[in-house]
């Protein structure tokens, strides 16, 4: 993540080439294809379900173990318990998704053909395997929260030096050095990387394939990018492509011929993931601006770094043409900032999304709580949480964990309490295919001083699927409250809020991968 306050506005020629992606793999059939229609209110005991739709998230980083691991070269037994007590967090903060940097620069979370594993992992700098399987055991992990595994991924950056013969041996560039391009220059400076060139067809495909890898072995929920294509300015250097330019520039200019380079890399991956499981999610987390409305009429009323221009990176173009599922802009900036007003971005990227299948979260800036200005109050992420309720945003993911762990200022839990207190449901995408579920049955429902435990019976597959609970109190005129998420194979659940000498109604509800909700369980009530 790269939060960029504002930037010179770039020269050139701002056409978007449109691309068409081709299929190349036949599609996953083993689940039913099936657009679905919204499911309708329904009732417990008579009363409205009232479950929020809303998804909540926070980004897991591992590069330089700013989050997770806590350093390289721990033992399994100590990464496990690490993980475990970051999804003990997102369940504290009513979160139903993670996004886990498994790619953070040409390197692996898994065993992978096409990338060597990650220093920040193993510790060991020659790409050698820890001995076991974290992406397996994370997904699996986070789905037994009833929690959706989103694998974060910065595509084109292979390594963190400049210098070929600073990568693992087995890294796919030492076998294709023409792929690499380092930037900025010189090679040996602290701040050099080198990059898969997105202008060489061959490297394009070669990093789709690394990433398709994981949808393919995985049971993954999305997969996600950040805002890393081509890189970010650095000074007056420009990025070095240009024999790649010359070869296949085919008479565009520079700045388009780039973005044409990206384009095509967001939908064939887009149209890739889709043939092999239609269901997968891709969702991108770009730069806050696309571009300034003093450049392009259809821009921000913003004055910063555009991404358009500067990083080469269409995102109002990838939202147009359907390239997506999700986007999430990252909005760094605080409510009156001059260059790039939250209360001026958001209404933007809602007005893009509306009338398309792409939802629109929002990146927040929790790593700002505390710095100076602003951000010192502790209410400003309170307050741009509120205004996204005025606005078509369907959730937020936060960035990073580190800060909703540490809770500075007592921000995280001022925003937590006012808009994450009780769970919520993430939001369904009824283009993509799912098959609405049976509801279960509610076999029975005991009753000791303050918890009722419940059991009930399903006949949906557990490893698809995850059960909601609701309650009523039957002693007010509260509508049915949404009170917690399940994975799929759960039979019991204990109600630990229940009041004593409160009566009460409970139903309880299938959802698909892909949330789809079930009607209602036949309601089962509890006298006090």
């Amino acid at each position: 993540m790269v939060a960029v306050l504002a930037g010179a506005l770039l020269a050139g020629s701002f056409l978007a080439l449109r691309v068409v992606a081709k299929p190349s793999t036949p599609v996953n059939t083993a689940e039913t294809p099936r657009l679905l229609a919204a499911a309708p209110p329904f009732t417990c005991a008579g009363r409205t379900a009232t479950g929020a739709r809303q998804l909540r998230g926070m980004w897991l980083t591992t590069i330089s173990n700013r989050d997770w691991p806590s350093k390289p070269g721990l033992d399994e037994k100590t990464v496990k318990a690490e993980f475990r007590s970051w999804l003990d967090l997102a369940q504290r903060m009513n979160h139903n998704a993670i996004f886990v940097h498994v790619r953070p620069s040409g390197d692996a979370f898994w065993p992978s053909r096409f990338a060597p594993w990650s220093y920040w992992l193993t510790g060991r700098a020659d790409g050698r395997s820890p001995g076991w399987d974290p992406m397996a055991f994370m997904v699996a992990e986070t789905h037994a929260r009833s929690m959706e595994f989103h694998a974060w991924f910065n595509p084109y950056k292979a390594g963190q030096t400049g210098k070929l013969d600073g990568l693992a041996p087995d890294h796919p560039l030492r076998r294709h050095p023409e792929w690499a391009v380092t930037y900025p220059g010189p090679a040996e400076s602290s701040s050099a990387r080198i990059y898969y060139n997105p202008g060489i067809p061959e490297a394009r495909r070669f990093v789709e394939d690394s990433i398709l890898e994981v949808a393919e072995k995985y049971d993954i929920d999305g997969i996600h990018f950040d805002d890393f294509f081509y890189p970010y300015p650095s000074g007056e250097q420009d990025f070095p492509d240009d024999d790649a330019f010359a070869r296949y520039g085919a008479g565009a200019s520079r700045d388009d011929w780039r973005r044409a380079n990206v384009n095509v890399f967001v939908q064939e991956t887009y149209t890739r993931i889709k043939q092999i499981k239609p269901w997968v999610k891709f969702g991108i987390s770009p730069f806050g601006i696309w571009r300034n409305k003093s450049t392009d009429a259809r821009g921000s009323a913003t004055s910063g770094l555009q991404s358009y221009d500067a990083i080469y990176a269409d995102t109002r173009l990838w939202v147009t043409n359907g390239w997506l599922d999700y986007i999430v802009p990252q909005l760094y900036w605080h409510i009156g900032f001059e260059v790039a007003d939250y209360s001026v971005l958001l209404p933007w990227w809602s007005k893009l999304v509306s009338g398309t299948n792409v939802q629109l979260y929002i990146g927040q800036a929790d790593y700002r709580i505390g710095q100076k200005g602003v951000w010192g109050d502790p209410a400003e992420l309170e307050r741009q949480l509120a205004l996204n309720r005025d606005h078509q945003v369907s959730g937020s993911i936060h960035f990073s964990a580190r800060q909703v762990r540490d809770d500075p200022l007592g921000a995280v839990s001022r925003y937590r309490d006012a808009h994450y207190g009780t769970p919520a449901l993430v939001p369904a995408m009824p283009h993509l295919p799912g098959v609405r579920p049976q509801p279960p049955a509610i076999a029975g429902a005991k009753r000791a001083d303050a918890t009722v435990t419940l059991t009930w019976r399903a006949d949906s597959k557990p490893a698809n699927t995850r059960h909601a609970i609701y309650r009523v109190d039957m002693s007010g005129q509260d509508p049915a409250q949404l009170l917690a998420t399940v994975a799929g194979g759960t039979r019991t659940w204990v109600d630990k809020t229940a009041e004593p000498g409160r009566p009460y109604a409970y139903c309880v509800t299938t959802l698909d991968r892909l949330w789809n909700e079930s009607p209602a369980s036949p309601e089962q009530v509890v006298q006090s």
